[in-house]
């Protein structure tokens, strides 16, 4: 190596090494003038006095000229000296074509895994481009990116030399499949590609080699005495893009699988895709959607909104629930569905949801002290173990009273780190806080961790409340939930109340606390107060009046 690299730093215009091998190309010149000149002198005076020199060794003639003897002898001892010269010269040249060849894969090459890099298989898709050109319409290119999901966790969770054990067996099991004729290398990080040629139109055997390629990597990986889960998103890329009349180059046909590849990864995982036009279309939006959340966040263009939560058995108001809006200015409003998902890939999700939190706050501080205010939070927040101390912090900088604000969490939550998750729980409930297990019934959490955790109440999901008016459906599956959280001395909170017959069949089951569009569509901040200000005006009924 060390040989290697000696040799190749010669081929670099470094300061100090630019002038050496000019100094060599004068050196060489020199001996091949001198080289030049023995052998015109040989050739003459050789002419005249070996003959000479015979005659006398058979002793025909007289002695010869010991001057031209001694010269002739000087030229061969040129020409022998130039010769070696020419000798070494090749010698050198040829070690220096190895050192150039070696330097090359050097650079072409990914140390970890043994195969491409970026930089090699680049030239080497062009070549297969060119040559699959050369066969006219007989022959497409097909290249498969190749990025392995939550690469990160791995290194996390099994150390960065697991890490790399798997980034080697994906390699080796790559080229397994991909055969002699393909090409693979590692762009990068966790992300791999490959390129073969199959016949023009055939995409089932490049469908065939990505499911393949897919479910081989899926196979657990053994990292001396742990067992990594792996898996993969696939993009693919032909050299013959129906909607594009030119041939694409190298950087093209990566680029196309690029996009592919998210768009694999953005629809599940663990699959492959093939590039589409609008693809492309879609990732412009993303990446415009990506920029304006960020500028957005910093702007105040998400602000909250309040649904009703209600006593469904008195119809009194309870509080309200704090939902996320985005009004911005160039993509108008903005479903939740699409920012929050967004916002956690970013990893913003904190920052925006400290700034909903902090104006929620100063909303609430000018309702009836009664009323409480929920919010949502993020799986990714709970990853933080200083999470309970911001909101404390939050809830203190308002001044803001602690028992009068609930968090929310799903039952997703409950597959992080549960004693993190614990922890975080049992500090807010210390402070007065209040916590909810949302979208209870989905099937993530057990009766074990019910009552490990120190829950304040259940949230049934809506998908179960939506659907009660319809003939009784789901109604059994609502009251053991209410039933299991009457058990564990857990009120029950029922969202997605769309309409009157869901109503009447919660009502049956006893004291709840209910929300859906039945009460009223989520409004903002100046539309609640002035729905509380319409609803303090209203004359108390007679019982309420005879009672105070």
């Amino acid at each position: 190596m060390g040989a290697v690299t000696q040799s190749a730093d010669t081929l670099r215009d470094r300061p100090g090494r630019a002038t050496k091998p000019r100094g060599r190309a004068k050196e060489d010149l020199i001996t091949f003038g001198i080289a030049m000149t023995a052998i015109i002198q040989f050739v003459g005076i050789a002419s005249r006095v070996m003959p000479q020199d015979v005659r006398y060794w058979l002793g025909t003639a007289s002695e010869p000229d010991l001057l031209l003897t001694s010269a002739l002898l000087l030229n061969i001892a040129l020409l022998i000296f130039g010769w070696r010269r020419y000798a070494d010269l090749r010698r050198e040249l040829l070690v220096r074509r190895e050192a150039e060849t070696a330097a090359r894969t050097l650079a072409e090459s990914d140390p970890l895994t043994g195969c491409r890099n970026r930089r090699g298989i680049t030239p080497a898709i062009g070549r297969m481009l060119d040559a699959s050109r050369e066969q006219g319409d007989e022959q497409e290119v097909a290249l498969l990116l190749i990025d392995i999901d939550n690469f990160k966790s791995i290194n996390d969770r099994c150390g960065h030399k697991a890490g790399d054990a798997v980034l080697v067996e994906t390699a080796t099991r790559i080229a397994r499949l991909l055969g002699p004729d393909g090409i693979c290398a590692r762009m990068g990080g966790d992300e791999f590609a490959c390129a073969f040629t199959f016949e023009a139109g055939d995409r089932e055997r490049a469908d065939r080699l990505a499911g393949e390629i897919v479910a081989a990597i899926s196979a657990p990986v053994s990292v001396q005495d742990l067992m990594v889960d792996v898996t993969v998103s696939v993009g693919l890329a032909s050299s013959r893009q129906p909607s594009h009349t030119s041939s694409p180059d190298a950087e093209m046909l990566i680029h196309w699988a690029d996009i592919a590849m998210y768009h694999a990864k953005r629809h599940g995982r663990d699959r492959h895709a093939w590039f589409e036009p609008q693809m492309e279309s879609e990732i412009r939006f993303r990446n415009a959607l990506e920029s304006g959340l960020r500028t957005g966040i910093r702007a105040g263009e998400f602000i909250p909104y309040y649904e009703q939560q209600i006593d469904i058995q008195t119809g009194e108001l309870v509080g309200f629930e704090m939902l996320a809006r985005w009004k911005s200015p160039d993509f108008g409003v903005v479903s939740p569905d699409i920012f929050i998902p967004l916002a956690e890939e970013l990893g913003v999700i904190g920052e925006l949801s400290d700034s909903l939190i902090r104006a929620a706050l100063e909303d609430a501080k000018g309702w009836d002290p009664e009323l409480t205010l929920s919010v949502n939070i993020s799986p990714l927040q709970l990853r933080d173990p200083w999470f309970a101390q911001k909101i404390l912090r939050l809830l203190t900088e308002a001044g803001f009273p602690p028992h009068r604000f609930e968090i929310e969490i799903t039952e997703s939550c409950l597959h992080e780190d549960v004693a993190v998750v614990r922890t975080i729980i049992t500090s807010l409930k210390n402070q007065g806080v209040k916590v909810t297990l949302d979208d209870f019934g989905t099937g993530y959490s057990s009766l074990a961790q019910l009552r490990a955790l120190p829950f304040d109440r259940l949230k049934i999901d809506r998908s179960f409340v939506s659907e009660l008016a319809n003939a009784g459906a789901n109604s059994e599956l609502v009251a053991a939930i209410v039933s299991l959280g009457r058990g564990l001395g857990l009120p029950i909170v029922a969202e997605g109340i769309e309409n009157g017959e869901a109503l009447a069949v919660l009502r049956q089951l006893g004291d709840l606390k209910g929300q859906g569009y039945h009460y009223g569509k989520p409004e903002d901040a100046a539309a609640t107060l002035q729905r509380l200000l319409a609803k303090a005006a209203e004359p108390l009924p007679d019982a309420q009046r005879a009672a105070g």
